[in-house]
Formats: C-alpha cells, structure tokens, sequence
C-alpha cells in the first residue's frame, strides 16, 4: 500500500516512515511543506496521505489546503489528518465532500501503531478513523441544537462509537450491549436525525459525521 506522508519535524517523519514500512507500507514521498505535499499528492497518487495540518512555509494549514485541493482533483483520495490538536474547522472541511477515505488522530493519542495501521488501511479502503476525542469535541457542540438535541445519552455514545468507524459488534462490546439493542439505537438515531439508512457502513458513518458538521453551522 502506497503512502505520501507530510511532517515537518524530521525526527518524526523518519520514525513515521520506518514505522510504516515496518507494517508493510511504501513510503512513495515524505515531504515537509505544503506545495511538496500537494505534487506529491497529485503526481504519486498514493493509497492513503498522512497529513500534519500545519506545514511550512506560515504553519498555519498548509497540510490541509493541500490535502484538500488534491480531494478536489483527485476525488475520494484516502486522507488521514495527524494534528496534535482538536480543530473542528479542519474536520468539517475534511466531511464536507462526501467522498469517503478520511481520518482525523491526535499525535499525543496514538499508542499503538498496529491500531494505527489499521486505521490508515480502513481511509484507504474508503472507511473513516476518528479520534475519539474529534468526535466527542464534534457530538458536544452539535448536541446543543435540534435534532441532536433529541437524542438520549445512550443514542449519543452509540453515534459517537458509530462516528468513529466501529461496527455494531464493536459498539456492542464497547457498551456491553447486545447487537440488536445496538440495531435500535441505532435505527432510533437515524430516524431522529432524518438520515437515510444505508447498507454502507461507510456511507452511514460519512451522513452522520456530515449531519454533525452542518449541525455545528
């Protein structure tokens, strides 16, 4: 699986490389600033991007922007976001063409890289990685307005778990729920939301995460 991989700080874009590799990832670019970035996104086409928001030559968004544009020409191209912190603006960008493939980790809350891994293998494969954190910041602010507003506590921690790309199982472990309680909370959210069901968990995860994004407007 091909990678590009933007980081400024070059003791950790040498670590992030080896680590990939390690995990059997090509490592096809690894650039430090954000016109490096977007080339490399447009001339290598990769699998998935590892994004740091914040690139040289300002460290304002850079990473972003680029990652961004290439979306536009390169629709649906698998992006996960690497921030050291939660911003909400980037996520909404990020959810706001519908395309699939994106993620969004904090540095400080990644533990295991056989997780992280996976999670670069679900963007690439058209899935979401969220940090939970990104999506507890997303579900806070947008519970405050209607729909949202309507949902139970318990509809709340199943939209969040099922924001963060888990599948039922997963949000039946996670909760210590059975699969068909989960099944109804879930069909409970969506039609308080007005969300159409689909039998993409993707596509289901995308909508909801996309509501959520509107909701904070």
């Amino acid at each position: 699986m091909r990678v590009v991989l933007a980081e400024d700080l070059y003791l950790l874009r040498v670590g992030l490389t080896h680590l990939l590799e390690a995990h059997g990832f090509e490592v096809v670019a690894a650039v430090d600033d954000g016109p490096s970035l977007l080339s490399a996104l447009l001339e290598a086409r990769p699998d998935v991007a590892v994004v740091d928001v914040r690139l040289p030559p300002t460290f304002t968004d850079e990473g972003l922007q680029a990652a961004l544009e290439a979306r536009r020409q390169i629709p649906g191209l698998p992006v996960v976001v690497l921030s050291q912190h939660v911003e909400q603006l980037y996520a909404r960008d990020l959810l706001t063409d519908g395309q699939g493939g994106i993620g969004y980790l904090l540095k400080d809350r990644v533990f295991d890289d056989e997780e992280f891994a996976d999670a670069l293998r679900r963007v690439a494969g058209g899935g979401t990685a969220m940090d939970p954190e990104v999506i507890s910041r997303l579900v806070v602010t947008a519970g405050r307005s209607e729909p949202l507003g309507k949902l139970t506590s318990r509809e709340r921690e199943v939209l969040k778990l099922m924001a963060e790309g888990r599948s039922n199982a997963g949000i039946s472990e996670a909760l210590n729920l059975s699969e068909s309680a989960v099944s109804k909370h879930s069909a409970r959210i969506f039609g308080k939301l007005d969300l159409t069901l689909s039998n993409s968990d993707n596509r289901r995860v995308l909508a909801v995460l996309a509501y959520l994004n509107e909701a904070q407007n």
